[in-house]
């Protein structure tokens, strides 16, 4: 073999050995690097506690709502139309105004009307005058046929006659009540207590009783109904509420967060509609802060019952796994156990727990990642770090009431690809 053969073999058997120890030897530098790096960055320790955030679980009144979509709708609408023929001279409200029932809204010209009812008048006079007349004659007649001075046929002939000219006075009455009702016409009256729309017609207008337009649209807005619909399931508790006396309702703001009024369900229809399975409710509102308008979609809830002293926890501490719901719960050493629970209902802001948890036992409420079965952890106040367990139990800033930033980074956690992961041992 020629010296640079020799060369070339113990070049390529030297290329075989670096490469034979660069792959046995580069893992585990990464991972002696890797560590000293994580120590230098200030990285979680495996043996260190985890931190979490945790609160007691407690015992409330829970209310139970359905929650629907409703319309508002006025209690009564009135189109207010003329009666009569006639021109509008004077029109006595604005636009928007509250009015009371009997008050004037508009008067049409009133001569015509006025000079028939003269006439009415007049015509009962004369007739009266004829009947007294009449009535003397009877009178007379009555004494002389007593001494055979008339005959009879002459008496009884003036006693209809002034039967007939009695009757004739009654009818000259009704003309006049007529009369009397067709002018009282001519003064368009609100004929209930509400609000008037937009005028429809101006003065000095020809209007006429026969036409379908009218001249304002009056509205009752105190109090104020809303139409809403519920799904045929719940009409037992809808039933069984309604005959132990009228269920609470609330007009919720657009945020549902407050509720714009509270009423009262005053009727459930008589049917389901078959087409969407639902049954329509009409519940009153006093609508006293005028908030509730004719034609507004409403989001309402029916209070049907109330959880007494039920275990309460925060929607954030509740997670989910392949055998359902569960929690982890501190015990003694600031360790965890997965605890599995069972709910009764469950909102955006606290979930009820029926068996699982006691009162008084404190569940986490962030900080899942890293847990399992027996971790150690380092605890913090959920409410110390700005979580609120219930809606009414810490006030915003701008006057309103709910999840806070605790629980924001609860559902964070919660929608993290841990959160999800079944606990390491089962309870």
């Amino acid at each position: 073999m020629t010296l640079k053969r020799r060369i070339t073999v113990f070049f390529i058997a030297g290329l075989v050995v670096a490469a034979v120890a660069a792959v046995y030897y580069m893992p585990q530098r990464q991972q002696t690097v890797a560590a000293v790096s994580g120590s230098r960055r200030g990285g979680p320790s495996a043996s260190e506690p985890v931190p979490v955030l945790a609160t007691a679980a407690r015992a409330a009144d829970v209310p139970v709502y359905l929650d629907g979509v409703g319309t508002a709708k006025a209690l009564n609408t009135v189109t207010v139309r003329s009666q009569v023929d006639g021109k509008i001279i004077n029109i006595s409200f604005t636009e928007g105004q509250d009015v009371p029932a009997g008050y004037v809204l508009a008067k049409i010209e009133p001569a015509t009307y006025q000079a028939a009812f003269d006439q009415t008048v007049a015509k009962k006079a004369q007739d009266e005058s004829q009947l007294a007349n009449a009535r003397l004659d009877l009178d007379r007649y009555t004494r002389l046929a007593a001494t055979n001075a008339v005959n009879k046929q002459q008496l009884d002939t003036q006693r209809a006659l002034v039967s007939q000219l009695e009757a004739q006075v009654k009818l000259d009455q009704a003309a006049i009540d007529n009369a009397r009702a067709i002018l009282s016409y001519t003064e368009i009256v609100a004929p209930i207590a509400g609000r008037t729309g937009i005028r429809l017609i101006d003065v000095g207008n020809l209007v006429r009783g026969a036409e379908a337009t009218g001249i304002v649209i009056l509205t009752q807005l105190r109090p104020i109904s809303v139409f809403f619909s519920l799904p045929q399931q719940n009409l037992p508790d809808l039933t069984k509420g309604m005959a132990e006396g009228q269920l609470p309702v609330d007009a919720l703001t657009a945020d549902g967060k407050s509720a714009l009024d509270k009423g009262k369900v005053t009727v459930i229809d008589n049917q389901v509609d078959q087409t969407t399975g639902t049954v329509k409710l009409r519940a009153e509102f006093p609508n006293n802060d005028l908030q509730l308008w004719p034609g507004q979609f409403v989001n309402v809830r029916v209070l049907i019952d109330t959880l007494r002293q039920v275990v309460v926890v925060p929607t954030a501490a509740i997670q989910r796994g392949p055998n359902g719901p569960f929690v982890y719960v501190l015990k003694d050493g600031d360790a965890v156990t997965v605890r599995r629970v069972t709910l009764t209902q469950q909102n955006d802001v606290q979930a009820v727990v029926a068996t699982g948890l006691q009162a008084g036992e404190r569940v986490v409420t962030t900080g899942f990642a890293r847990l399992t079965e027996g971790t150690q952890v380092a605890v913090s106040s959920a409410e110390d770090a700005g979580q609120v367990t219930t809606p009414e139990a810490r006030p915003r800033p701008d006057g309103t009431r709910g999840p806070r930033a605790g629980e924001r980074a609860g559902e964070k956690a919660k929608r993290s690809p841990s959160a999800g992961r079944p606990p390491a041992a089962n309870p």
